[in-house]
């Protein structure tokens, strides 16, 4: 026995030690994780072999073991942490020698590499890395991140800390275009820092809120650190709560819980949410609140007017900023409640409902039923009792049976009979163009209203023409021509409101990386695909948007990008309102134009997205963005198959198992997950959120997704609380990347004692986070 310890203990410890000596010796992390795998497996071998590591096992045939077996005691439950006063014995960590070890763990490294990295369910998942790093890199190069810093410091810069909020709020816009913490803190530090310090800003201030604003890349969707946390979390959760049903007596997680264990990355983007924005808050507060007590350290500064932009009334603003627009959601959301708008599609089932089950599955053993009992409480369980006699008492669950054609012609009827009077789609438009129309008018209040009227009478006239001509059997090329002037006359006061929008400085410089934003996410929060697509959207969008600025910035016209972004919203329209399935029987002439022009619109839309390549590439823009994505995105995928090979190492020596049996020694399941953050926390000095997460998520997931804490709530507590860690001194993350930017004149003292207030926001975060699960379960309760 080598210093007393336990062999299992000591191949931890040299694991670890070989793993932070690899990382912190400046090798490339890719390598030095795998590095590190050999190195330690062959240093446990030698001592193992030289018989210096000796693994003290309980002895499961003497009496003592025999006698807690027998009061009910589950023998996975029994370790030498539990009760440790039973009797053991000695045994080398490789029992049958470190060779048998490879040899049985070869197949296994194998399966895990083809089931997470290569050809798994989670290998779509991971695609969308590699596009959401390209996003971001995009936006990053095309310095659009410029744009909204100076845009924003003019706004907000005449207020009392207006500066440093408006950090925070760039800080937030990044983050949900980039994600990368390490791209936002060096792109801040370059343009704010000096601007800051030059107005008279506090250092520490300054420093403070560039770094903690450059971290919430870690939270606020779409996060890279989301996406590959969820990634895991998800397949670990699964097995976690089937082992958890098997173990009281339950055939599968879907009877003992009563829903499948299932944790999707889209699902926790919805989590995500409001979590950033409350520390995105939490931050401008403080940096405000600042100000306030110190003017003299947080100054107003005048960063020069808008050029061109109008000056607006209070009153002009408020109406057409706030109210009409409010005016707008209430009336869509009436409409909608009180039945007169919503979808009007005929389509039926073929085949009727099956009668449903009761509320939990009752047919289980005795076992399960009282762990079921345990967990959702006698008095569902009892209800689920009773609908389930009722059911049996009726015959059994009534099957689902194939409908005729009378009683498919009969629901067709009443989906008729009871179709609302506007379409949902044309509701959704409406809201959208007056929204368009309002902010033209809020931002030049002096211009004339006419082409804005022409275009409200364009979106008035298509609702009424839509409740009046156009009804649930009404073909799609039929509305097309009914809307077809009621359009042109919305389109001219679009026009009209564009040309408005985009002479305003600050909306040209936001409203384009917005609506991106807008699209992306609302595309995952609103359940419409999932993160994959929507990151292909966010980085042909970025391409988009970098490749119009350029060719703006060059005195060139950027109608070619606005052609092909129409060309994707056509297609959008006709694979919305179209069935362009040319291999139906029957395939109406309307829908072979449809599919003619979504074709057309489909090449003209490839041929505009290689046009802005060649534009980027020709201005020195997309050769850095590919070589920085392919760099990201390897070192991801190197790290992922290195922590595979680590993890292989832990495993094959009962490392893993045994840190397992320790955690789960503790009575208390706060008391485990208190542990486990605590140790996250302490990690996040040494090590980036990738080897945290592909390192050791692996080992301590098992026990804090196979208890009873929600799921998503336990993935969002730990991504803040590497964000809590990638900004604590002395080796916080985010605190290395600004000292590499900040200039000699701002020390490293100021930038540790600048991000303490903000260490102790995010402590705040985590306790709200705690005592409220709701901020994180709200919204995809709401949503799902």
């Amino acid at each position: 026995m080598l210093f007393g310890l336990d062999g299992v203990e000591i191949g931890i410890l040299i694991v670890f030690l070989t793993l932070f000596a690899g990382i912190l010796s400046g090798f490339p992390v890719g390598f030095a994780i795998p590095g590190a795998a050999v190195i330690s497996f062959t240093l446990i071998a030698l001592l193992d072999g030289g018989g210096l590591m000796t693994h003290f096992a309980i002895d499961t045939s003497t009496a003592e073991y025999a006698a807690i077996v027998a009061e009910g005691i589950r023998p996975d439950k029994i370790s030498v942490f539990t009760y440790p006063d039973l009797p053991r014995y000695g045994e080398p960590v490789f029992p049958r020698g470190w060779e048998v070890a490879v040899n049985e763990n070869v197949s296994f490294i194998v399966n895990r590499m083809n089931e997470r990295v290569l050809a798994g369910q989670s290998i779509e998942t991971l695609l969308a890395v590699l596009m959401f790093v390209m996003m971001g890199i995009t936006l990053e190069r095309s310095k659009i991140a410029d744009e909204l810093l100076t845009t924003m410091a003019k706004v907000f810069g005449p207020l009392p800390g207006g500066l440093a909020v408006s950090i925070v709020i760039v800080g937030a816009f990044l983050a949900a275009s980039t994600g990368i913490v390490g791209a936002t803190v060096v792109t801040m530090g370059l343009l704010a820092l000096p601007t800051m310090l030059k107005n008279n800003y506090s250092p520490e201030l300054s420093t403070g809120v560039i770094a903690a604003s450059g971290t919430l890349g870690q939270i606020i969707p779409p996060s890279i650190v989301i996406v590959l946390l969820g990634t895991l979390a998800g397949d670990i959760y699964s097995a976690a709560q089937e082992e958890r049903a098997r173990a009281v007596g339950c055939t599968d997680a879907l009877t003992y819980l009563g829903e499948a264990a299932v944790l999707s990355v889209g699902t926790l983007f919805q989590a995500a949410l409001l979590p950033g924005i409350l520390l995105a808050f939490l931050y401008a507060a403080y940096a405000f609140v600042y100000a306030l007590f110190n003017p003299s350290k947080a100054p107003a500064v005048e960063m020069g007017g808008m050029a061109g932009d109008e000056r607006i009334p209070a009153n002009h603003g408020r109406m057409w900023f706030l109210y009409v627009p409010a005016g707008l959601v209430a009336l869509a959301i009436g409409l909608g409640a009180v039945g007169l708008s919503g979808s009007q599609s005929v389509l039926v089932d073929s085949f009727t409902d099956a009668g449903d089950g009761a509320s939990l599955r009752t047919n289980v053993n005795e076992d399960c039923a009282a762990a079921m009992r345990e967990l959702h409480g006698d008095e569902a369980f009892d209800a689920a009792l009773a609908e389930q006699s009722s059911i049996n008492d009726a015959g059994g669950i009534e099957q689902a049976r194939e409908l005729t054609e009378e009683e498919r012609a009969v629901l067709v009827q009443e989906k008729i009979a009871n179709a609302p009077l506007l379409g949902s789609g044309v509701a959704i438009a409406a809201v959208f163009f007056g929204f368009i129309l309002a902010l033209g008018r809020g931002v030049a209040p002096s211009k004339d209203v006419k082409p804005l009227l022409i275009g409200t009478m364009g979106v008035l006239s298509m609702m009424l023409v839509d409740v009046l001509f156009v009804g649930p059997l009404t073909t799609p090329g039929t509305m097309t021509v009914l809307m077809v002037i009621p359009f042109l006359f919305t389109f001219y006061g679009l026009r009209a409101a564009s040309y408005r929008i985009f002479g305003n400085e600050i909306l040209r410089v936001v409203f384009p990386p917005l609506v991106l934003i807008i699209a992306v996410l609302g595309s995952i929060l609103g359940g419409i695909t999932n993160p994959t697509p929507a990151a292909a959207l966010g980085a042909g969008g970025a391409i988009m948007l970098a490749a119009y600025r350029k060719m703006t910035e060059d005195g060139r016209s950027g109608a070619m990008v606005l052609y092909t972004a129409a060309a994707i919203v056509i297609m959008i329209m006709i694979g919305t309102n179209f069935d362009i399935r040319l291999t139906r029987e029957t395939v109406l002439f309307e829908e072979y134009v449809a599919y003619i022009v979504a074709f057309g619109a489909f090449l003209f839309a490839m041929f505009g997205i290689v046009y802005c390549c060649g534009v980027l590439f020709t201005g020195g823009v997309l050769s850095p963005v590919v070589r920085e994505t392919a760099k990201v995105t390897s070192m991801v995928f190197t790290i992922l198959i290195g922590s595979q090979l680590l993890n292989l190492v832990l495993i094959s020596f009962g490392g893993e198992h045994y840190i397992q049996q320790y955690l789960e020694s503790f009575s208390s399941e706060w008391t485990t997950f208190l542990v486990v953050m605590l140790v996250l926390f302490v990690l996040g000095f040494v090590l980036d959120f990738l080897e945290i997460i592909y390192i050791v998520i692996p080992i301590v997931g098992p026990v804090i997704y196979g208890g009873t804490f929600d799921p998503k709530w336990v993935t969002i507590m730990i991504a803040v609380n590497l964000q809590t860690s990638f900004l604590t001194p002395p080796f916080g993350f985010a605190l290395f990347y600004l000292r590499g930017v900040a200039p000699k004149e701002v020390t490293t003292g100021q930038i540790y004692r600048g991000v303490m207030p903000f260490i102790g926001i995010q402590v705040v975060g985590l306790i709200l986070l705690a005592t409220v699960p709701a901020f994180v379960t709200i919204v995809p309760n709401l949503l799902n």
